[in-house]
């Protein structure tokens, strides 16, 4: 089969399943693999993935086939794909689904549904499925007559990777799927145009983008703010061209980060709740430039981080996002990488010597660097969590891919990891934040690029969480490592507990020894309790091509030392109040 033309010769009639005719549809698109859990609304479909050869892939949970694809469509901006049967299936994909929906990462969900027949008459695991499902996608596309299988598959795939991209749910009655109708090989195409994200780029007004050359032209201390937006406009080119030629330093959110590398003159690093310097140049600059940035509440400390009085550029894929967050000067509408191509256009050559403004952003960098190094290089016992990072950053190539979990582990890496390529080499599932990203996540980047290192970085309760997809991993051999922040707690919520309250409640853990449960599943397992045994423990993971590696790293029990640059055994938390 050709991309975007039929599967056999054109005017070719023949008689096809509704789920034969959407497995030859995704064949269409040479997709990667579609992550889920078969039930018999779909059968025709399964067995169609089979005679076509498409990669479908068991999972063991329907929200990790989700997040899966969410990863893999992370690494490829190609929409990731997962299916799931009707009723608890379908229930079970929503975590993931609003996960991609908020980080704009492209996905198509093929959900099984009773069969029209009988609906409504108490059908085994029926449930409003679609009500449940369409608030947590971009779009909702129910197939009710076979023929026009084709003709949805076409504008799934154009929700998916146009504008802001985002999940879709194909939801597939049984008898649709089941049912034999004739087709016309002629009516089987797929755009190539819509296959990878983003899909047909809008540029932004003319005369805004030359408002906003004229106020960076004047700019003494410009900043730009970065977001995930960065990656899904493959922008990174764009950028670097931009902030070298004009000398713009840049800081970045978590789903930001790589949006030029960490290690670059121009990197402030981490802003938001958590930050190294970038904090405090956003109060010194003179102009704040946010990039496919939504500005909520972790970027802005709860909306405060802002000041009152400097000028906001917001550039945004989605107009109505512009504002919606803070006052914004000139808002630019329009893929980013585009929007950032013109604005150098416009600008020509600098006309301001920000000499001293780079300058201190390389100053303050390198003291902070210098203030983090005893954290960085600790030997305590339990290991710090500050050295766990750093030794993660030292395994990994330039090119390798760090999947952090949600919560604790996305907090300590987001401020210490460091890129040192532009592009996606850190994965953070920011967009909802859930736990339990970190081992379905690094599933999915393996399978996306398996010549390339994946660590996958995740606590011992999101773990625990997921820990079935162990099986999937070893059964896909995918080979990445998995760094299991072993606290016997749930880090995050006890060290709020700690400031707040100075007690604790249902935040401890059983301490487990996840090294020995990886060999039971036929992994590889290496517990550490040495902070000199981490870089041999990583080295070893990362050589390991033939199963995961999982490594148990035992980590400080203090809850009072459990966020990173916060120490709560000094901190005191208003009610209402959030500070990490």
């Amino acid at each position: 089969m050709r991309e975007g033309g039929p599967a056999i010769g054109a005017n070719a009639r023949r008689r096809v399943t509704g789920g034969r005719l959407l497995a030859e549809m995704l064949a269409l698109a040479r997709p990667g693999p579609i992550f889920g859990m078969g039930g018999f609304q779909l059968l025709p479909f399964y067995e169609a993935c089979r005679a076509l050869g498409l990669e479908h892939r068991l999972i063991n949970d329907e929200r990790c086939g989700a997040f899966a694809a969410d990863g893999w469509a992370r690494i490829t901006n190609r929409p990731g794909l997962c299916d799931a049967t009707l009723g608890p299936g379908a229930t079970n994909l929503v975590t993931g689904l609003v996960e991609s929906l908020n980080a704009g990462i492209p996905l198509i969900a093929i959900v099984g549904d009773t069969h029209r027949a009988h609906a409504w008459k108490n059908m085994t695991q029926e449930a409003r499925q679609t009500e449940i499902l369409r608030p947590a996608v971009k779009e909702l596309i129910r197939i009710e007559r076979t023929e026009r299988i084709p003709e949805l598959l076409r504008r799934a795939y154009t929700v998916a990777t146009s504008g802001r991209p985002g999940p879709v749910v194909l939801d597939v009655p049984e008898d649709v799927a089941h049912e034999e109708i004739e087709i016309d090989a002629g009516d089987l195409w797929l755009d190539p145009a819509t296959l990878e994200a983003p899909a047909r780029p809008t540029r932004p007004d003319p005369r805004a983008v030359e408002q906003v050359a004229a106020m960076l032209a004047r700019a003494e201390r410009p900043l730009l703010l970065a977001g995930g937006g960065i990656h899904l406009a493959r922008a990174w080119d764009a950028l670097a061209y931009l902030v070298e030629e004009q000398r713009i330093p840049v800081a970045h959110t978590m789903s930001g980060k790589g949006a030029i590398a960490c290690t670059h003159p121009l990197s402030a690093g981490l802003f938001g709740r958590y930050s190294r310097i970038a904090n405090d140049l956003i109060a010194r600059a003179d102009l704040l430039v946010a990039v496919g940035c939504k500005l909520g509440e972790i970027a802005t400390r709860r909306y405060q981080l802002l000041p009152e009085g400097i000028p906001l550029v917001q550039i945004e894929i989605v107009p109505e996002e512009i504002g919606r967050t803070a006052r914004v000067t000139v808002g630019l509408a329009g893929d980013a990488r585009l929007a950032l191509e013109d604005l150098a256009a416009a600008l020509g050559a600098p006309r301001v010597d920000r000499t001293a403004w780079v300058a201190e952003v390389a100053l303050r960098m390198e003291r902070w660097r210098e203030e983090a190094m005893p954290r960085l290089r600790s030997d305590e016992r339990p290991i710090h969590m500050a050295r766990l990072v750093h030794e993660i950053q030292r395994a990994l190539p330039e090119d390798g891919v760090l999947v952090a979990d949600g919560g604790f582990a996305a907090h300590w890496a987001g401020l210490l990891f460091d890129t040192r390529r532009a592009g996606r080499h850190f994965l953070a599932d920011r967009g909802f934040a859930s736990i339990g990203y970190g081992l379905p996540g690094a599933l999915g980047a393996s399978l996306a690029a398996p010549d390339r290192a994946v660590v996958g970085l995740t606590g011992d309760g999101g773990c625990n969480m997921v820990l079935g997809e162990l099986e999937t991993a070893r059964r896909l051999g995918a080979a990445f490592t998995l760094v299991v922040v072993n606290n016997a707690a749930s880090g995050y919520v006890k060290a709020l507990q700690h400031a707040m309250y100075g007690a604790y409640q249902s935040s401890d853990l059983i301490e487990l020894d996840y090294a020995t449960i990886a060999r039971a599943m036929g992994c590889r397992g290496i517990r550490v309790e040495d902070p000199a045994e981490l870089a041999p423990a990583l080295a070893a993971g990362l050589a390991e091509r033939s199963v995961p590696t999982v490594v148990d790293v035992v980590v400080t029990r203090d809850p009072a030392r459990m966020l990173p640059a916060v120490d709560s055994r000094v901190l005191r938390v208003s009610r209402g109040d959030r500070p990490a």
